[in-house]
């Protein structure tokens, strides 16, 4: 056989060696040659023609393995790989993006990704919601956004980053001008950590407060209690010790004789945590206690980033974990107390007359869409480190149903509680539902004083917190690490990524002094409202505009097909270019309706507080127009409409990360090198037809061999 024809035949798929062995196919099949045969092999001079030829085709064959270029060469004579993107044997062998690591298995990432959207909110904030919208009735619209709005944004948003292996701003190269939004994400990001952990502090000062054998809440004899003090434990601790004690069987009619009466707890929370001032302007002095805590909880995130996904994978077996363990803890012990089925009863009996409310759909939506951490640019960040194959449509559906779940269960565990309450303060549970920090660091550890052993049971709940905030916490410092290191992308960032770890953790750090002060609740509240409200819901639209519209829905969907074998359902195809979009655009005209002036207890805010938490909104959604109109001055274009569509379309650096992945229109032209040790040339139009896919969809047969 002549050497031409030994190409061609080696060019055509499924052609039979007739004349001796032919290259292996797959790495395994190299695994089991002698060891010889892998590294050194023998000179071709003394051999018959059949072992030489078979020792030149194997040479060939590992030197383009060891280059990256044969999966690809070998997806391009194959029309099934050209459009699934699968290699031979991707099952068992080892796909891993050397230059960002990937997670160590897919329960890491899984975890993370629950420990991300479960969050305090599914704590504090859903039991409130769902008991004031029409208790059980709330869940009707709660899952029917879950399905149509909630899943398909995570589904969009793990497909997305796990595609390209690119952070918040890498995976815009799918369309350069929308650039803005990936900083928008880093914006929102930054608010958020920036408070979170502000949260996680005053969570791991009350723990630590815990660790005593009378909680230092329970009572009115502390030298921070008012006059308007009452206690609820018995009559002797009633008051402050500068009233005379009130009749034990007359708690009832104490608590409610005045509307001035204040429990030890709020006087706890108010007067000796944070020292309340009494304006936001007013900063007074730093907490020095809530100062410590804060290093504490930034040094805990550190050293769990310290090494990346690969530190942090390994700490969310218990972060993501360890709360259901204390939530279903703490519901065993909340269902047997007395009342507790009142409680529970409060909580999910439905109100069928409010389903017709908007009010009620709208609440349903934005905490679908704010519990989900969408548009933070958390969930790209987190499945850019998946492997390309990875299954992220089951892991949507795990992880967003989950998420749901466990605010349902959470409002069992918070219910029962208060029920319990309620009924030993004689007061309707109305009285003591709450929702935000006034649930968490008010009413929840009032209620925990009546237990036996309240201790233990406080302990517990805020080692939950701590445990729920972190989860949280981790994914937004990864959000903005990911972000800066993929956009310098230089070897030398990659090595010290550790360091920059670090400067974003200790910029934190000093950013969240000031909430540490007397005046810090006030600013925490402000940038919980208005930092992370509308603008995500702008910041999500434009992604789902720009990817269905302008990138182009087929060609995502091809992607999408390309990297798990698959295409997205119809029903997600649909959802995607028309009910999820609308959805959110309804999220945002609700949020513009129901808006309110901010107020925390009965302090309303200055204008100028407000007019700084509309500049704290505004501040992300304004990256995008601004690093639009940057992009277009910078691309090239004779006039506006071709410097648009330039500035529009994908740049040539878009699609996956690794080369063997890059089949199909992704395929790189590859350029003849005598060091390759193989050439690359035109075949006679009789020889070989493959079937090639084209940038626009289209299909067009394209010779080549080997």
């Amino acid at each position: 056989m002549s050497g031409g024809d030994t190409r061609a035949a080696s060019a055509r798929p499924g052609m039979a060696a007739a004349h001796g062995p032919v290259a292996p196919s797959s790495p395994e099949q190299v695994s089991h040659l002698p060891e010889e045969s892998r590294f050194s092999l023998p000179p071709c001079s003394g051999t018959t023609p059949s072992v030489s030829l078979a020792e030149s085709v194997l040479k060939v064959w590992r030197d383009a393995y060891n280059s990256g270029l044969l999966p690809q060469l070998m997806a391009q004579h194959s029309p099934a790989m050209a459009q699934n993107g699968a290699v031979p044997s991707e099952a068992t062998k080892r796909d891993q993006n050397l230059k960002r690591g990937n997670w160590g298995n897919q329960i890491e990432f899984v975890l993370t990704s629950v420990g991300y959207a479960v969050g305090l909110g599914n704590v504090w904030r859903f039991p409130y919601l769902c008991y004031r919208n029409g208790g059980g009735a709330f869940m009707f619209p709660y899952f029917i956004m879950l399905i149509f709005c909630g899943i398909p944004l995570f589904f969009m948003e793990l497909s997305f980053g796990q595609f390209a292996s690119q952070g918040c701003l890498g995976v815009w190269r799918i369309s350069p001008m929308f650039k803005g939004v990936g900083y928008g994400m880093m914006v929102v990001s930054t608010y958020i950590g920036i408070y979170y952990n502000v949260v996680i502090c005053i969570a791991f000062y009350y723990f630590f407060s815990s660790m005593t054998h009378v909680l230092p809440w329970a009572y009115c004899n502390n030298p921070w209690n008012t006059r308007d003090c009452a206690g609820v434990l018995d009559a002797s601790n009633l008051t402050n010790g500068s009233r005379p004690a009130a009749p034990s069987n007359n708690l009832s009619q104490l608590f409610n004789h005045t509307l001035q009466r204040t429990s030890p707890s709020e006087e706890y929370w108010r007067l000796y945590v944070l020292k309340l001032s009494d304006d936001i302007g007013n900063f007074g002095e730093v907490r020095l206690p809530l100062l410590g805590c804060l290093g504490v909880s930034w040094v805990v995130v550190f050293l769990c980033l310290i090494r990346g996904v690969k530190s942090s994978g390994k700490v969310v077996y218990f972060t993501a974990t360890f709360p259901y363990v204390v939530l279903t803890i703490l519901f065993v012990r909340g269902v047997t107390l007395e009342g507790a089925f009142t409680g529970i009863m409060y909580y999910v009996t439905p109100q069928w007359d409010k389903i017709l409310e908007a009010k009620v759909w709208g609440d349903a939506a934005s905490q679908i869409f704010y519990s989900l951490g969408c548009a933070w640019g958390g969930l790209i960040t987190m499945a850019s480190y998946n492997k390309f194959h990875n299954n992220c449509y089951r892991d949507s559906v795990i992880i967003s149903i989950t998420n749901c779940a466990t605010s349902v269960y959470a409002g069992f565990v918070i219910f029962s509680i208060l029920g319990f309450m309620a009924n030993h303060l004689g007061v309707d549970v109305s009285r003591v539902a709450d929702h935000g920090p006034g649930l968490a660091f008010v009413a929840y550890p009032e209620a925990l004083t009546l237990l036996p052993i309240s201790p233990l049971w406080s302990l517990l709940f805020f080692f939950m917190l701590i445990l729920l905030g972190l989860g949280t916490q981790f994914c937004l410092l990864e959000t903005l690490v990911t972000a800066i290191v993929d956009e310098v992308g230089n070897e030398w960032i990659l090595q010290k990524k550790t360091y920059v770890t670090l400067a974003v953790a200790v910029a934190g750090f000093l950013l969240g002094i000031p909430l540490t002060s007397q005046a810090g609740i006030y600013w925490l509240l402000l940038m919980d409202n208005y930092a992370a409200s509308f603008s995500l819901v702008v910041i999500s639209c434009i992604m789902c505009v720009s990817i269905m519209y302008i990138y182009g829905h087929r060609s995502y969907f091809q992607d999408i097909q390309m990297m798990l074998g698959f295409p997205p359902p119809l029903f997600f195809q649909i959802c995607w270019r028309f009910v999820s979009p609308a959805i959110i655009f309804f999220i945002l005209v609700f949020t513009v309706i129901q808006y309110r002036p901010i107020t925390y207890n009965h302090y309303q805010y200055p204008g100028w507080a407000v007019a700084i938490g509309f500049l704290m909104a505004l501040s992300s959604v304004l990256c995008i127009p601004f690093y639009a109109l940057f992009q277009l001055c910078r691309t090239e274009g004779d006039t506006l409409l071709q410097r648009l569509k330039n500035a529009t379309k994908p740049s040539r650096d878009w699609g996956p990360a690794l080369l063997e992945h890059r089949t199909g229109r992704y395929a790189p032209t590859i350029a003849p090198s005598p060091e390759d040790g193989f050439e690359v040339q035109p075949l006679h139009p009789d020889k070989a037809q493959i079937p090639i896919v084209g940038s626009n969809g289209s299909s067009r047969l394209q010779d080549s061999r080997i």
